[in-house]
């Protein structure tokens, strides 16, 4: 469910002020994560690394409430200034469809690895074969895509004037040594956080990735 707040009620008051008419309001981080864990467990167990990697960011992103405030930006001159706050959470994933193009997938996020895992599995396999794509209006989308036909040193996503959800863009893993990195791009609203709330969700992802109980590897 999402309802309409106003602005000036909210903590990102300051930053609404400041940032809504703003040109370019997208900021984008670069962070080189390990993910050395996540490659063990997705092989251990079974599991979509990809998957996992999307459970991770949803965790990391629900402990902050940020996440589910955002401004509406679109075309509509109805909706464009308003702010909506959320009360739950979704990762768009990008699915290569029958068709040999893409479909766009919101996952639930969900604090039950096992449920995340299964809507995943399920969600992706349904819009893959319908080529269709599968929408939450309700909830607060935090945007991915895994460009894994190289591995990439930087992205920078393009804005839109329309999309403004966060959005976190990763390409191939990097060995080095015994420890398997990636490298992650996020950019988000500058409305909805600021660099210093950004950085700690990206140290807050990294710590997911690590010592999440929910990842063990017994």
């Amino acid at each position: 469910m999402k309802q309409e707040v106003n602005p000036k009620e909210t903590p990102r008051a300051q930053a609404y002020g400041l940032w809504m008419e703003s040109p370019m309001p997208m900021v984008t981080l670069v962070k080189t994560f390990d993910v050395t864990r996540l490659c063990r467990v997705s092989k251990r167990k079974g599991l979509k690394f990809n998957m996992l990697l999307c459970w991770c960011i949803g965790k990391a992103a629900s402990k902050m409430e940020e996440f589910y405030l955002l401004p509406e930006r679109g075309r509509d001159e109805n909706k464009k200034g308003r702010m909506f706050k959320y009360d739950h959470l979704a990762i768009n994933v990008i699915v290569d469809n029958v068709q040999g193009d893409i479909s766009n997938c919101d996952i639930p996020f969900s604090e039950d690895l096992e449920q995340f895992c299964h809507d995943y599995d399920a969600l992706t396999k349904e819009s893959a074969t319908t080529c269709r794509n599968i929408t939450d209006e309700d909830a607060m989308i935090v945007g991915t895509s895994a460009i894994v036909g190289t591995d990439l040193d930087c992205i920078v996503n393009q804005y839109s004037g329309i999309y403004n959800n966060p959005f976190l863009v990763w390409g191939r893993f990097k060995r080095h040594w015994l420890r398997t990195m990636l490298t992650i791009s996020f950019q988000f609203d500058h409305v909805q956080m600021d660099g210093r709330q950004a950085a700690r969700f990206l140290e807050e992802l990294q710590r997911t990735m690590k010592e999440t109980d929910c990842l063990t590897e017994n």
